[in-house]
């Protein structure tokens, strides 16, 4: 592992992952990849529940992590492989809890409601594979990250902002690049010590892309078995 995304999903880092990838730190896990291979999930389960977790076997064959739901633990993955560098990605808190509430945490914000409690009640029951996403997510973000209270929009801005802090306190200047994805190219490459592409930085992932790819996934996701 050489590069640890310590940053929270929805800044920037499907952006970052493919940078990263472009620059030979790849492949770079990605709630992509968990989604993509449900089995993945039960180490995740393990982590966020407390149990004992091989680090190494999950990351086995990446060089980078970054997004959901590595952000939750990047303490720990800091401190396991401490030859990594640590990306803190950051935006403006509130444009963040904007972007996240109608994309990655729309369904959970949803299912606050007696329709989209009976819906994904039906999904579970069809479908283990989404069951287990479902209990991933609850367990390694939503709980162990927001304490439950996502849909508390000053609870969720003050988590974010006091995790930008945290991160930044606790990892030694000389292996944290605090990153925006729209400075581009030249403070990532500096901070790896590779040389820049000429190549435009990638900007993925807006709303309209998260919406389309994400109706691809969790339909695969709940057919799988």
């Amino acid at each position: 592992m050489k590069v640890i995304g310590a940053g929270f999903g929805r800044t920037g880092t499907a952006s970052l992952a493919e940078a990263l990838e472009r620059l030979g730190f790849g492949p770079c896990h990605h709630m992509f990849d968990v989604v993509g291979e449900p089995w993945r999930m039960r180490d995740w389960i393990t982590a966020a529940e407390g149990g004992d977790v091989d680090w190494d076997a999950v990351f086995r064959g990446y060089e980078s992590t970054i997004d959901w739901p590595s952000a939750a633990f990047w303490a720990e993955l800091a401190a396991h492989f401490p030859a990594a560098k640590v990306i803190l990605t950051v935006r403006d808190p509130e444009k963040w809890y904007d972007s996240a509430s109608n994309t990655i945490f729309k369904n959970a914000l949803r299912r606050r409601g007696p329709v989209g409690r009976a819906g994904l009640a039906v999904l579970r029951r069809f479908s283990p594979p989404f069951a287990t996403f479902l209990r991933m997510t609850d367990a390694a973000i939503l709980s162990r990250v927001f304490d439950g209270r996502l849909a508390d929009r000053a609870h969720a801005v003050a988590t974010f902002t006091r995790h930008v802090e945290d991160v930044k306190s606790r990892v030694e200047a000389d292996r944290l690049l605090v990153f925006d994805v729209a400075e581009g190219w030249e403070p990532l490459c500096a901070f790896l010590g590779v040389p820049v592409p000429d190549s435009p930085f990638p900007r993925g992932n807006d709303t309209a892309a998260f919406h389309r790819e994400d109706r691809r996934r969790m339909s695969r996701l709940i057919l799988s078995r």
